[in-house]
């Protein structure tokens, strides 16, 4: 009898209060902090910059032969 008596719209809950719920429940999304990556990233970008000026501006190596020198 108690079943007859009710209607659908009783079992149903308001949505505000679903949303609530469903919000409370999720788990939090846990963020990867970025700047580790972008400084090393920097910090090799600088290194290539500076080996390339480095090769750029060193003066060319000259080998001299040994038997040239006197080395035995």
């Amino acid at each position: 009898m108690l079943l007859e008596s009710m209607s659908l719209a009783d079992d149903v809950p308001e949505e505000g209060l679903l949303e609530q719920a469903r919000l409370k429940l999720r788990s939090p999304v846990l963020r990867e902090r970025t700047w580790p990556a972008v400084a090393a990233a920097a910090f090799f970008a600088v290194a290539a910059l500076g080996f390339a000026v480095a090769s750029i501006l060193a003066p060319p190596v000259i080998l001299t032969p040994a038997a040239k020198i006197g080395v035995r």
